[in-house]
């Protein structure tokens, strides 16, 4: 698969772009990111999503926040009502269209909160989708003063949202900074080839011939995370993906991600995921029932 880096250009009497687009019965294969935020809308489309690490079906409706230089990628594969053409509503922008210091006010509270978590890639469901179908068929006949408002009422419906999830895991953000340092490469290519294992701090340190005292630092400073930790988020977003593919009980995603008892397994997995395995399955089964519901009927 291809990697291609997008640089938008405004155009000089607009400070972001909406569009709506005729999808092509075409396979895209390309990975994308870019520095400004996205927000994209894709109606009667079957295929793949790819976002950081997250893969997953698209199956009729599905609504998404990218945020800076989140790899992407939509596989289309074909429409679900033949009668009706695949389309997608799309929206780039940078989180200070409007001024540094709106982002600064305690109104703007919220809204900063979804341009964080926007940086894993945010998928929303549910009644969001309706609402923000309409605000953007309203954003695309807008003009002036009226197409902030549309824009500012379209953030402020995901930033109020409850019927969403965040694809990536925590980790693709120091992912993507460790493509431009070779010491943090060696490191994350030998954590991901060890982490099932019992690797120490002291051997990771020696990857990149440094102190063990001396790599926490650096490792601090490049991450804002400790060795533990990553490692932690590393092994438990491995067993995640193990659960949601459907291959392995929890007791197997525990023990096939370099876990050796349950204990430390279900206290770390809720440390990074926010909930245990098992209520963490029924939350991810529970959103693909709502999303599947919002989707119209396959041809």
């Amino acid at each position: 698969m291809k990697y291609l880096y997008e640089s938008f250009t405004f155009p000089p009497d607009q400070s972001f772009t909406a569009k709506k687009d005729i999808l092509g019965k075409r396979e895209y294969n390309t990975l994308q990111s870019h520095v400004d935020f996205e927000i994209i809308l894709l109606e009667n489309y079957k295929g793949r999503m790819l976002i950081g690490d997250h893969i997953a079906d698209i199956n009729g409706a599905e609504l998404v926040l990218l945020g800076s230089y989140l790899p992407h990628c939509w596989q289309y594969h074909r429409v679900r009502d033949c009668t009706q053409l695949p389309i997608a509503y799309i929206v780039h922008f940078s989180p200070y269209f409007i001024g540094r210091e709106f982002l600064e006010m305690p109104e703007a509270k919220e809204l900063n909160l979804l341009f964080d978590r926007a940086l894993g890639g945010i998928l929303f469901s549910g009644d969001t989708i309706n609402r923000v179908r309409k605000i953007l068929q309203q954003l695309l006949e807008a003009s002036g003063l009226l197409k902030i408002i549309r824009m500012i009422e379209l953030l402020d419906v995901l930033a109020h949202s409850k019927e969403n999830i965040v694809l990536a895991s925590p980790l693709s953000k120091i992912r993507e900074a460790s493509a431009h340092d070779q010491q943090l490469t060696r490191i994350f290519d030998y954590i991901y080839r060890n982490f099932r294992n019992d690797i120490t701090l002291e051997e990771t340190a020696a990857v990149i011939h440094m102190t063990p005292s001396g790599f926490c630092r650096y490792l601090r400073k490049k991450t804002d995370k400790t060795f533990v930790e990553i490692l932690k988020e590393i092994r438990i977003c491995h067993a995640a993906k193990l659960l949601l593919a459907g291959k392995h009980n929890i007791a197997g995603a525990c023990y096939e991600s370099g876990y050796h008892n349950l204990s430390n397994f279900y206290k770390h997995f809720k440390e990074v995921k926010g909930l245990p395995p098992s209520k963490f399955l029924k939350q991810y089964r529970a959103f693909q029932e709502i999303s599947q519901s919002n989707s119209i009927s396959s041809c």
